[in-house]
């Protein structure tokens, strides 16, 4: 559990547990969130770049079941594990069988297989083909073949479509803050009953965190990545006619990620 304003409550013997401790988790922390404060760069191609070549070799072992994963990445896993199964859980209740999902950033298909196995008609797409076809081999795997999503590769500004519900997941960490209400306002556009995200909450524990991190040496940062308000995200959404109906928080020692569902305003919860 967290304050969206604050530390969540279980990471913070991170922050205390001493500075060795804290360096170390931090140094890490800096290194996935990224530099957001830099010159300006193409972070669609740079995504795009890093998650067809090194990323998606790193990010196909943290989304599969291989041992031969440090315990960074185990941990990063868990949490993501954990992300997907809230959100299995909010669209069991809504009868999903038979609705339309768009998977927006499906990487290597862990929302979409299980979705489409509960009987969802899901449309799963990402910036990244080697991604796109990961998924879609994982998926021909294990769903009959009147089951398997239909994939392609498309970042999020090139989506169209209408679909019962939207999933954007871990996707908006690669978008920096300006451009974040037009994504919303895209992935809104696309969904006629619901829109469900998740995003790297800006709060003065993890901002602390990143900051500290980087007077420490890291791993190497291959990709920017940006921390959201809570704030300005709930108004991208009321901009685009959709309000909160539902907020999770996942949080492991090196995952974070805040969840919400948002409908069309006076829709019924």
């Amino acid at each position: 559990a967290a304050d969206a304003a604050g530390a969540p409550r279980d990471t913070l013997p991170l922050a205390i547990g001493g500075v060795a401790a804290v360096a170390a988790v931090a140094a890490v922390a800096s290194a996935l969130l990224g530099d957001g404060d830099a010159g300006k760069v193409d972070d669609t191609s740079v995504v795009r770049e890093y998650f067809n070549t090194e990323g998606f070799k790193r990010w196909n072992k943290i989304y599969g079941e291989t041992e031969d994963v440090n315990p960074v990445q185990k941990d990063i896993r868990v949490g993501h594990a954990q992300t997907v199964e809230k959100i299995l859980a909010w669209l069991d209740g809504s009868q999903i069988r038979g609705r339309t999902v768009c998977d927006a950033g499906c990487g290597t298909g862990n929302l979409s297989i299980p979705l489409a196995s509960r009987g969802a008609k899901v449309n799963g797409s990402d910036i990244s083909s080697a991604m796109v076809t990961e998924a879609e081999r994982r998926a021909k795997e294990v769903l009959k073949e009147d089951e398997v999503p239909k994939f392609m590769t498309s970042d999020l500004e090139a989506l169209d479509g209408e679909f019962d519900c939207v999933c954007c997941v871990d996707v908006l960490i690669h978008y920096p803050p300006e451009r974040l209400p037009a994504m919303v306002g895209r992935l809104a556009s696309l969904s006629k009953d619901r829109l469900i995200l998740s995003f790297a909450p800006k709060t003065w524990y993890y901002t602390l965190l990143k900051r500290f991190g980087e007077l420490f040496p890291g791993p190497a940062k291959t990709t920017r990545a940006y921390l959201h308000s809570e704030e300005v995200v709930e108004d991208a959404l009321r901009q685009a006619g959709f309000s909160i109906t539902r907020r999770e928080m996942t949080s492991t020692n090196f995952y974070f990620s805040r969840l919400l569902e948002a409908r069309p305003a006076g829709a019924a919860a």
